[in-house]
């Protein structure tokens, strides 16, 4: 029987500048850790001054694009790697993004909207924290209603930037809204493991939101946001344990910009089988994966995202 597919969709590169380690650290992280393919998602490029600190600049582009087919190339045969980004979403913005997202052959495209920048605060902070995140779940929709996206990125994170503030219940109302118009546009919507480790110790969205995005059949992408190789796939098991208790029965991951779903049992059972096998085999066989030892055909099923 031929195995279902399951990628790490959410990685980072140094480029970012505040992320560590090797691409070739990560592949073999997602390698060992039973994952088919990695998809490279760094912080894209912006206009020169926007929060230059946290990605990579327009100049260090073409080093990306190397750095990943790179990777492509030493990795083949062993774990499919796949060029992705995570693209800003900030209004006034969106003719930058459009033509950054044409520049390159994207895999996938995450969306993200980041209130902890200084340009964010700047524009949209009234001294009310409430409201603050209010105005932060209006723009995560009016991201998603740009089309320019496949998937938003940790969708509640404005909880760790208030969370002394923070009660989900406050803005419930607020949160539906969105996801009204999130679900019209048929965009995915991450699941990201990182939140477990942050101020508000919950993965993002939070688990009401995500109940809600399931009743609007909203599909959901399983992202560890890794920014260390051994973040790589950190706590997927309990991501897709809350995705069940949410009532979600598949995950999906983007590759060629078509979503693609996988049952979450079957998703478990194959992160736990390959991760056993992988465990035996030398990682380091180069010569094996440049001599063209392919990979099987996934069992995984279409679902592009409605326009």
């Amino acid at each position: 029987m031929i195995e279902p597919w399951l990628y790490e969709t959410h990685v980072h590169t140094p480029l970012c500048r505040h992320a560590e380690g090797d691409l070739d650290d990560y592949a073999h992280a997602a390698f060992q850790r039973g994952f088919h393919g990695l998809i490279v998602t760094c912080h894209a490029p912006m206009p020169e001054g926007f929060s230059p600190t946290v990605r990579m600049r327009v100049d260090e582009f073409d080093d990306y694009l190397s750095m990943v087919f790179r990777a492509q190339r030493h990795w083949q045969g062993k774990i499919d790697i796949r060029l992705g980004i995570e693209a800003e979403y900030f209004p006034g913005f969106e003719r930058w993004v459009e033509h950054q997202l044409q520049s390159a052959d994207f895999q996938y495209v995450l969306g993200s909207v980041h209130p902890q920048m200084v340009e964010f605060k700047q524009r949209f902070w009234t001294g009310d924290p409430v409201e603050f995140q209010r105005a932060y779940f209006q723009i995560l929709a009016d991201a998603a209603e740009t089309g320019l996206y496949d998937c938003l990125a940790h969708p509640d994170g404005v909880k760790n930037e208030t969370p002394d503030a923070w009660d989900p219940q406050a803005v419930m109302d607020d949160v539906c809204r969105a996801l009204d118009r999130i679900a019209a546009t048929g965009m995915a919507m991450e699941l990201n493991t990182s939140g477990a480790e942050k101020i508000v110790p919950e993965m993002n969205p939070f688990p009401a939101m995500l109940k809600e995005m399931c009743k609007r059949s909203i599909p959901v992408v399983i992202g560890a946001d890794a920014h260390r190789p051994d973040r790589v796939g950190h706590r997927f098991g309990e991501a897709l344990d809350l995705a069940e208790s949410c009532g979600y029965r598949c995950v999906s991951f983007f590759v060629g910009r078509t979503r693609h779903e996988v049952p979450v049992a079957a998703a478990r059972k194959a992160i736990s089988c390959r991760t056993t096998a992988s465990a035996r085999m030398d990682w380091g066989m180069g010569d094996h994966a440049r001599s063209g030892g392919g990979l099987e055909q996934p069992t995984w099923t279409d679902s592009t995202r409605a326009e």
